[in-house]
C-alpha cells in the first residue's frame, strides 16, 4: 500500500507540477491573444447577459435558464478552495500568491469562455431528450470519432475524481469544521448532508439549477459582506496589503513571525495551482453545466460562463486573501481554513470564526451538488442514460462515508485525477480554437449589424 501511495504521490507531483501549470496558463494566454482580449473587454456585457438570463426564455433550447447554469457552475467551483485553498496559497507562497491567482483568473476567463462555447456548440440530446455537453462531446463531435477515446479519458477521470474532490472531501471538511466549532458529531453532519444532497440531486439538473440559483448568489454576497467587515476594521492596512501583494509577486519574502518565508517561484506555483483548483479554468467542467442551459447561441453562453472565473477568483478568493493579509494573521504560522477563520475572528471576536465555518459548510455543500451533475454526465457519456440513477444513488451514499473516514489517500487520488482531466480538455481547446474564433467573429458581426 505504501508503494502505491508513493507512486500516486509522484504522479500527483507531476500532474500538478510546473509543466502542467505552464500548460494551463500558456493555453489560457494563447486563447486570450487569439481572441484579442475579447473576454476582458466583454465582462460588462457578460454580466448584462447573465442578468437577462435569469428566466428560461423562449429563445433556444435547454433544461435550465442561463443564470441557473452559471449558478450550477459556481456551486461546484465556489467551495473549500475559496477559503482553505487561498489561505494555503498565502501560507506557502506569501502575499504574492494572491497576485498570481489574479493573473490565473484573467487568462482563465479566455479558457472558460472557449470551454463553454465548444460545449454548447457541440452538445447533443441524450436518450431522454435532454441536452448534454462538455469536453467529451466537443472532442467526439468536433475532432471526430477517432478522437473519441480522448473524450472517454476525460469522462473517466472526471467520473472518478468527482467522488473524492466533489463529494467525500467536501463533506469531510464540513464535518470536521462543524465538530471543531459547534461540537456537532461527525455522523450527524454525514447523515444530514446525505439527506439534503439526496433531496436535490435525485430531482436532476432542473432541481439542482433551482437550488443553485437560490443558494449560490446569497452565499457569495453574504461571504463578501462578511469579508468586507474584516477589511473595514483593518481599513488602514489595505494600501500596505496591496503593496505587499505586488512586491512579493516578484521578489522573495523573508521569514517573519510564524511565516517561514517564500521564494518567488513558490508564490507563482501556489498562486497558480490554488487559482486553478478554485475556478477550474482549464479542467473543462463548466461546459458540462452550461450545455444544459437555454440558449440559441454558443457565444452568448460563453460570455455568461466565463463570469464564473471572474466571480470565483477575482471577487470571492480576493476577499479571503485580502482579509488574511490586512488582518496580519498571515504571519501567525496557521494554515488552511484555520487561517481564514483567524482573520474573521480578529475582526469579529466571538463569532467571526463561527461565521467562517458556516460559510465553509455552505460552500462545500453546493460543491457536492454541482459536482454531482458533472460526475453524472461523465458516466452517462461512458455508459449511457442507464447509468444515471445508479450514479445518483451511489453519490448520495458516498456522502456519509466522507464524513466519517480519513481521506488522505482518497484526496491524493482524486486530486491527481482532477488534474488529469485538464489534458484532454486542453488538447481539444487548442485544436478547436479556430472554431471558437469563427463563432465569436460571426456573433459580434451579427450584433454590430443589428445595432446599425
Amino acid at each position: 500500500m505504501e508503494a502505491i501511495q508513493n507512486l500516486v504521490n509522484q504522479l500527483n507531483g507531476l500532474v500538478w507540477g510546473p509543466p502542467m501549470l505552464v500548460l494551463i496558463l500558456g493555453t489560457g494566454f494563447f486563447l486570450m491573444l487569439y481572441l484579442r482580449f475579447m473576454p476582458l473587454r466583454q465582462i460588462g456585457p457578460g454580466f448584462r447577459l447573465m442578468w437577462q438570463g435569469r428566466a428560461k426564455g423562449e429563445e433556444g433550447t435547454g433544461e435550465i435558464s442561463p443564470f441557473q447554469a452559471l449558478m450550477t457552475t459556481l456551486a461546484a467551483t465556489v467551495g473549500t478552495g475559496n477559503i482553505a485553498g487561498v489561505a494555503t496559497a498565502i501560507f506557502l507562497g506569501g502575499p504574492g500568491a494572491l497576485f498570481w491567482m489574479w493573473m490565473t483568473a484573467l487568462v482563465g476567463m479566455a479558457t472558460k469562455y472557449c470551454e463553454v462555447v465548444l460545449a454548447v456548440h457541440y452538445r447533443e440530446k441524450d436518450a431522454r431528450g435532454e441536452h448534454v455537453g462538455g469536453p467529451m462531446y466537443a472532442i467526439r463531435n468536433g475532432l471526430g470519432r477517432k478522437w473519441a477515446w480522448l473524450g472517454g479519458a476525460f469522462a473517466l477521470f472526471g467520473g472518478l475524481a468527482g467522488f473524492g474532490i466533489g463529494n467525500m472531501v467536501q463533506v469531510n471538511s464540513m464535518a470536521h469544521a462543524l465538530e471543531t466549532t459547534f461540537s456537532v458529531p461527525l455522523w450527524v453532519t454525514g447523515l444530514a448532508a446525505m439527506l439534503l444532497t439526496g433531496l436535490v440531486i435525485l430531482g436532476g439538473i432542473r432541481r439542482i439549477g433551482m437550488v443553485a440559483a437560490a443558494l449560490v448568489p446569497f452565499m457569495c454576497v453574504a461571504y463578501v459582506l462578511a469579508a468586507l467587515v474584516v477589511l473595514i476594521v483593518n481599513l488602514d492596512a489595505i494600501p500596505a496589503a496591496f503593496a505587499l501583494i505586488i512586491e512579493h509577486a516578484f521578489s522573495p519574502i523573508a521569514a517573519t513571525g510564524g511565516f517561514a518565508g517564500a521564494a518567488v517561484m513558490a508564490a507563482i506555483r501556489y498562486g497558480v495551482a490554488r487559482g486553478i483548483f478554485s475556478n477550474e479554468a482549464g479542467l473543462g467542467t463548466a461546459g458540462i453545466a452550461q450545455a444544459a442551459g437555454t440558449t440559441d447561441n454558443a457565444v452568448r453562453s460563453g460570455l455568461i460562463g466565463m463570469l464564473g472565473t471572474f466571480i470565483d477568483t477575482i471577487i470571492v478568493c480576493s476577499m479571503t486573501g485580502l482579509a488574511i493579509i490586512c488582518s496580519g494573521v498571515w504571519t501567525s504560522g496557521v494554515s488552511g481554513a484555520a487561517l481564514s477563520a483567524a482573520a474573521f475572528e480578529s475582526a469579529m471576536p466571538g463569532f467571526g470564526g463561527a461565521l467562517l465555518t458556516l460559510a465553509l459548510v455552505t460552500f462545500a455543500y453546493t460543491t457536492i451538488l454541482g459536482w454531482s451533475f458533472y460526475g453524472e454526465k461523465c458516466w452517462e457519456f461512458m455508459m449511457g442514460t442507464r447509468a444515471i440513477w445508479p450514479f445518483r444513488v451511489i453519490w448520495v451514499l458516498a456522502v456519509p462515508i466522507g464524513a466519517l473516514t480519513q481521506l488522505d489517500f482518497t484526496w491524493l487520488v482524486a486530486d491527481t485525477l482532477n488534474g488529469l482531466m485538464a489534458i484532454p480538455n486542453l488538447v481539444a481547446l487548442l485544436l478547436l480554437s479556430p472554431v471558437v474564433v469563427r463563432l465569436t467573429r460571426e456573433y459580434f458581426a451579427k450584433q454590430a449589424a443589428v445595432r446599425v
